[in-house]
């Protein structure tokens, strides 16, 4: 492959993969304007965004079964094309309901291209190269939390959140294009799998029973849903009880990116000395010590705009090293069955996510302490869940820096 090639592919998924979390971030700091609009309440127009997570859930196990059977660009299609209509939507929408309806139609589109390019990354790339692929990719999904709520903020208060969704509509139709022009056919349909409902349930239990991927998907996925808890809790927390603007929430959003981004990029450099287990055990075990400061500290009113900006600074740079390695792992035991692992991680990922973000709005009223609990409570849990679930590992698909698998007892 060229480097050429090689940085197209990497843009391209790249691009893919932001799109998700560029629909969640970009309206987050439109929440008051949209509620004023709709004539409804801020926390009636946070259930929009559990129903972008649930959407965004369940769309992956639809998806999965759907690449694997298809290929990989005609369900990419379709989905986008979902997304762009749903998009559009949005912007014309006159009450509540229908616009949380959107919302979760919206991240049925979407949850398209985050399982397509994880399915995509396995189908091109050699096996000892995923973990570095996934680290790059977040170096352009890490811009979305940048760019998103920072764009959000300035044209919410010039131009109105309708033309978020706009926007949002706009780089579904690029990125559509991008994605047909750009992409290769990465996998040949594979006619043997049926989408009858009891085959596809059977697909996705053998999948689960893989002793590799329980232990690290469910590993990553409660410890990222720590990421899920922040993005929820970040509007009440700085612009409620911090009383920032919308634009200096944007501001402070994409600081706190730099964190994962950073972190994900030094997860690079780390792997050519440790390994993506070694990575992981660290990484939880720095962030179970930040959390538990973090909630001393919450509990103790120490906390004000910057000690909870550090703090958080500090949490997600855990995140972004220990993201890439689990996502690693939890994908390498599979070659044939890449599209339906795929979307069961990302339905693991985004469900818990979806918990989190419901608890978020249930008990973070005017404190930062019940974000943080849920924080604390989701990392201990995530370490505990990696230290049971190696026991159960027999045979392990590792990466190596030398050959593409490695079989270990």
């Amino acid at each position: 492959m060229t480097t050429k090639k090689y940085i197209k592919l990497i843009l391209i998924l790249g691009s893919l993969t932001a799109l998700g979390p560029f629909s969640i971030d970009m309206y987050l700091p439109g929440f008051s304007g949209i509620a004023k609009d709709l004539h409804t309440t801020v926390a009636k127009v946070s259930m929009s965004l559990s129903s972008y997570f649930i959407g965004i859930s369940a769309g992956q196990l639809l998806y999965g079964p759907l690449l694997d059977r298809f290929g990989r660009k005609k369900p990419l299609f379709i989905g986008l094309l979902v997304y762009i209509i749903a998009s559009l939507g949005c912007v014309y929408v006159t009450y509540i309901d229908a616009f949380i309806f959107l919302r979760f139609i919206q991240a049925i589109g979407s949850c398209a291209a985050t399982v397509a390019s994880v399915a995509m990354v396995r189908d091109l790339f050699p096996v000892k190269d995923i973990p570095k692929v996934f680290s790059l990719l977040m170096l352009v999904l890490g811009l979305s939390p940048m760019l998103a709520p920072t764009i959000g903020g300035y044209v919410t208060e010039d131009y109105g959140w309708h033309t978020v969704f706009f926007i949002l509509m706009c780089m579904g139709i690029a990125i559509l294009i991008a994605a047909q022009v750009g992409l290769p056919n990465s996998f040949k349909p594979d006619t043997s799998i049926s989408l009858k409902p009891k085959p596809i349930i059977n697909n996705f239990l053998k999948v689960l029973k893989e002793p590799q991927f329980y232990t690290y998907a469910f590993t990553g996925s409660i410890a990222f849903s720590g990421l899920f808890t922040y993005v929820a809790a970040s509007p009440i927390i700085f612009m409620d009880i911090y009383d920032v603007d919308a634009k200096t929430y944007g501001w402070i959003f994409a600081f706190m990116s730099v964190s994962f981004i950073g972190s994900s990029q030094l997860n690079s450099v780390l792997l050519k000395r440790f390994s993506s287990e070694q990575m992981i055990f660290g990484a939880l075990i720095a962030q179970s010590v930040i959390s538990i400061v973090f909630l001393i500290l919450a509990l103790n009113n120490l906390l004000g705009l910057y000690e909870t900006s550090i703090m958080l600074f500090l949490f997600l740079g855990c995140l972004g090293i220990s993201n890439p390695n689990t996502a690693g792992l939890t994908m390498a035991p599979f070659a044939k069955n890449a599209g339906s692992a795929s979307a069961l991680m990302g339905a693991i990922q985004l469900g818990l996510g979806a918990l989190a973000s419901f608890a978020v709005g249930v008990f973070v009223k005017n404190s930062v302490a019940p974000m943080v609990i849920i924080m604390t409570a989701t990392t201990i849990i995530a370490f505990i869940v990696l230290n049971i679930g190696k026991r159960f590992i027999k045979e392990k698909v590792e990466i190596s820096g030398d050959d593409d698998i490695v079989v270990g007892h």
